[in-house]
Formats: structure tokens, sequence, C-alpha cells
């Protein structure tokens, strides 16, 4: 029977984030978040839920810890609340805070582990939005004081930091979607917050060059692969507009210091602008050591006038669906990686969140998830294929590690290895969480 081998060096984690998993919202000096705010306005979060419990991380981490020693991973890529360090988003340091995570970074290294912290996973400080939020410069460099002050802290323990997760989410999906916190529906706004976490991301890789910092840098953008309809030029021109709404806007600014002018031009035409000032996109464009890439699903698109944002109509051929509704499409995550390589360049790449929602539930002490499984194969047979192509990929984290606060979508959406009952808290390793572990061990994929 075949098999796909991975090289040894490549690095086998999983990954979570601050206020879907800790908890503690109101103890030990937080402050509130914009999560906090959304979750707990009517209408917002399915079922009403939020994240004030979540999975108890917060108080349970070392079990957490012993379940990834366990599992078998090298790598843990976890995020840090902003308003448990800054409960204002800027001034007084909240002690209490700053030394859980000493606590816990110090429990993950005992056993073996890397930490790859992210630096904002979408909670920022209540108390700065309050003054406009990422559409205010100044947001940038509260964000860059925080960052300097964490990689001071951690200097020589985390070798690895992610500046920005998702920009498109915290820009596009909660200020002009309008679905995430804090719910704006404004294209404008959207288009400059955008910007805005880019200049945040350059400052804070200029703080840790400052302060020579030990170890590397990145950020963390979530990608999706549109696939055109036919080979018609108008379909193809409305998948690369939707690609680059994703991948060009929040990568060319980065790695080519300009925004890309298909996408200016598009944007111009819904009346949509972008102010940049003196220096911007020369601090955005300062060399990282790695990028961090999130993917999930993928579509076939074509043409159609006036469909949402870029006259783009996402068409339904069949593709399986995971449980939150989004297709299972593995060719997707090759072909995104090879676009990324060719656009730009033998950058290292930590797959940084890869997974699948699968509600399956508890039956007699086990969860039978065979089809995550089946997704994690599938992908991890791309990610395979995406090196042979020459993608240099650095590490695989899967998303998630614990069923967890998926959002808007409440609990109600399951992406972890492990199940959490979210009355009782008690963990239990599913199927993919047996089969991932196996897989680590061995380095390779059996394929049928």
């Amino acid at each position: 029977m075949p098999i796909i081998q991975f090289p040894h060096e490549m690095k086998w984690g999983a990954a979570t984030a601050a206020y879907q998993i800790e908890g503690a919202a109101h103890e030990d000096g937080r402050g509130q978040s914009i999560w906090d705010t959304f979750s707990h306005t009517p209408g917002h979060v399915k079922n009403g839920d939020n994240g004030d419990v979540a999975c108890d991380s917060y108080h349970r981490y070392e079990e957490d810890i012993e379940m990834m020693k366990d599992l078998g991973i090298e790598m843990y890529r976890f995020s840090v609340s902003w308003p448990r360090i800054f409960p204002d988003g800027t001034g007084e340091i909240n002690e209490e805070g700053l030394q859980f995570y000493h606590r816990f970074v110090d429990a993950l290294l005992a056993q073996g582990i890397e930490p790859m912290c992210t630096l904002y996973h979408w909670d920022l400080p209540q108390a700065l939005q309050d003054k406009g939020g990422w559409a205010s410069r100044e947001t940038t460099d509260a964000f860059a004081d925080y960052a300097e002050l964490m990689f001071q802290e951690f200097n020589g323990k985390i070798k690895h930091w992610i500046t920005i997760n998702e920009p498109w989410c915290v820009s596009f999906l909660s200020n002009f979607i309008g679905v995430h916190a804090p719910g704006n529906q404004d294209l404008q706004l959207a288009t400059t917050i955008s910007h805005h976490l880019l200049l945040a991301h350059g400052k804070a890789v200029t703080r840790f060059r400052e302060l020579e910092s030990t170890g590397e840098i990145g950020y963390a953008p979530n990608l999706e692969w549109n696939e055109p309809f036919s080979d018609k030029q108008e379909d193809i021109d409305a998948c690369n507009r939707g690609m680059g709404w994703f991948i060009e806007w929040f990568f060319d600014p980065v790695f080519k210091g300009s925004y890309p002018e298909f996408m200016l031009n598009w944007f111009e035409k819904k009346g949509v602008s972008l102010t940049l000032e003196e220096g911007d996109l020369k601090l955005i464009s300062q060399p990282i050591d790695f990028i961090g890439i999130n993917y999930y699903t993928g579509s076939v698109g074509r043409y159609k006038e006036n469909e949402e944002l870029f006259d783009l109509e996402k068409i339904d051929i069949g593709y399986n669906k995971t449980d939150i509704g989004w297709n299972v499409y593995p060719e997707g995550f090759y072909k995104v990686l090879c676009k990324v390589k060719d656009q730009y360049g033998d950058i290292p790449i930590y797959i940084t969140e890869n997974g699948a929602c699968y509600n399956d539930g508890v039956e007699y002490g086990e969860v039978h998830d065979q089809r995550r499984i089946e997704y994690l194969k599938q992908h991890l047979t791309s990610l395979s294929r995406s090196m042979e192509a020459g993608v240099n990929i650095k590490g695989y984290l899967t998303w998630s590690l614990l069923d967890n606060f998926e959002w808007a979508e409440g609990y109600e959406k399951r992406f972890g290895l492990v199940h959490v009952n979210f009355r009782t808290l008690e963990r239990t390793k599913k199927d993919s969480y047996y089969w991932y572990k196996q897989t680590i061990a061995n380095g390779w994929l059996e394929m049928k």
C-alpha cells in the first residue's frame, strides 16, 4: 500500500485562540474585549452563547497540555488576550494576566512543546474600540506597544510570533459583512481597517527587530481558492477578484510594497478609496521570517453581474460539505499554496490552521469522527503535493485541539480533535485525535 512520507524536520502541531478556549472573562484583572460586548448583545451569536467560560482552559491548561504531550505535537499555536495584558488597551499593565502566560508558556516548554504565539486573534480591548478601534491609526501604535511588551517579556521563551490572525476576517468579515465583532457593515470602513491592520503588523515587526528579539515573526492570513466555472475570461477575472480579496490584497503590500492595481481599481468602482501616509508601505513591506496560512475551503465560481461584491457567483457542483456548510476542497489547498509560492517566492510557510467542523457526539465514551479523519488525510495529501512542487512548508498545525466557542456560531460547531462537553467541561479524545497521534508518530500517511 503506497505511503506519503513527510520530512522529518516538519513540525506537527495544533492551534487555538484565547477567546475561544480560555474563559475566565472577568477574572484576574482582564478587561473587556469587543467579543465580550458582541457576544453579550442579543442576536449576534447563536443561542446567545458567549466566551465567558468557553473551555475553561485558563484554569485547565495543565490538563490540556498533558493531552498535547500525549498527542505528540511539537508546536502549539495559541493567542494572547490583549485585554488580559492591557485591560484598557494601553497604559497600566495587568501583571496577573502577564504571569498567567508565563506559567502557561513555561508548562509548554517543560513538555518539550514549542509555543507559537499569536498576538492578535480578534479580541480587541473594548476601551480601544470606544476610541475608534482599528479605524483609528492610534490603535496601530497601541498594538505595537503591546507587542513590544510581549517580545520583551518572552524573549527566548517564545521563538515563533504571529502578529495578526486573518486580517480579512478582522476587516471585511467584521466591518463589511458584519457577522463578527464589532458587527459593522461599511465597505469603506472595512477597507481602511484592512490597511491599518497591515500597518500594525509592520509596526510590530519593527519593534521585534529593534529589540533584536530571538526567533522569527510573521502573520497569518486566511486563504480560499476560487476555481473558474469555465475558461471564459469573465469567469477567470471574477474568480481572481474573489481570491484577490484574500490573497493579493493582504500579500502584495507585505511582499511587494504596493496594493494590487486590479483590486484598487475595483474598489474605486465601488466608491472606496485607500488613504496612505508617507512611509506606510515601507513599514508594511519590511522582511518577515515566515507566513502562516489558514485554509479550510474553496469553491467554483463564475461571472454574474452585480453578484455580491465582485460579480462572482459561487456554484455548488456537488462537493461534500462539512457541518458548517463549507466545501471540502483539498485540491484548492494545493493550488493556493502553489499560487503563493509562484507570486511571492520561497518564503517559509507554516500551515497555522486547517481543519473541519463535524459535530459528532460522544457515544459510550468515544467520538467516531471518521469524516474529520478523511478531511485531514485529503488535505495532508494536498500539502505533500505542494511540497513536491517546491512549496517551502515548515509545519502543519491543525485547527483545533479542542471544540471551542466558534465565534458567531457559538458552541454548535465543533472543530476539535478533543470533544468538550460545554456543561461539564469534560474532555473526550476523538477518533481523529488518535489518528493524528499515529500520523505524527509515523511521519507518513498510508493511502488506500
